[in-house]
């Protein structure tokens, strides 16, 4: 057990040395799409370019004891007692392994090992595991959201509000319409309160969302300009 937590420090480093590297690669993205199509600029793109395919290859060699990790993280998450969060951090984090299955696969393949097998194919089916593992990660996010939203309408204090403001609009209050608008708005406003209060949740569900943009493009789901992949990319980081 001492040597799988020593192991799960040290990919915990590498980890932070990833986001770097992610950072200077998705950078060098959307300076690169910028450039190169301004005279002039040539030589700078083009160093861009491979300054962000060395970054990418180096983020590969940095992940190779992810898929360690996130089994790991699943094996922990499978205990929890809230089905919901169980059943979404379990998922996301053996998506994450059978991800970095095929990233590890890539990595082999660019330094000269298993040169045989299909590049194009074996990417698209690490995206395909990268963007569900995405969406499951968002929709835990939404479920926090949610579970959060019904801890404030069960406040003493926000039921009073409710009680205090039907009350002095009666006529309003019987208006269905009305009803829904004002709901709407409470909900919505309750949200950002939410946000607001608990930074890392929000922190959580931005570069989930951000980080939607890669996969959306490379399976060909929505075509997203490769400025935007790179600026939301950076961003996430």
């Amino acid at each position: 057990m001492l040597k799988m937590e020593s192991f799960v420090k040290f990919t915990n480093q590498s980890q932070g040395r990833d986001r770097v590297f992610r950072a200077i690669q998705n950078a060098c993205m959307f300076l690169n799409h910028m450039l190169q199509s301004r005279a002039g600029y040539e030589q700078l793109a083009k160093k861009l370019k491979q300054l962000e395919l060395n970054m990418s290859t180096g983020r590969k060699l940095f992940r190779l004891g992810n898929m360690i990790h996130a089994v790991e993280t699943a094996r922990k998450t499978y205990q929890l007692s809230d089905p919901v969060l169980r059943f979404c951090l379990t998922v996301s984090s053996l998506t994450r392994v059978a991800y970095f299955v095929c990233d590890n696969i890539l990595w082999a393949r660019s330094i000269g090992f298993l040169s045989s097998i299909d590049k194009e194919r074996w990417s698209l089916r690490a995206s395909k595991y990268y963007f569900a593992s995405l969406l499951i990660n968002l929709v835990r996010d939404l479920y926090e959201v949610v579970q959060q939203m019904d801890q404030k309408r069960q406040d003493p204090k926000q039921q009073k509000v409710n009680r205090h403001r039907e009350q002095n609009h009666p006529q309003e209050s019987r208006n269905r319409e009305h009803i829904m608008e004002v709901n709407f708005l409470l909900s919505f406003m309750l949200i950002l309160h939410i946000l607001k209060s608990n930074p890392p949740l929000l922190m959580d569900l931005v570069k989930n969302l951000c980080d939607l943009f890669g996969p959306l493009d490379r399976l060909s789901v929505y075509k997203i300009s490769p400025a935007v992949v790179g600026l939301c990319g950076f961003i996430s980081s």
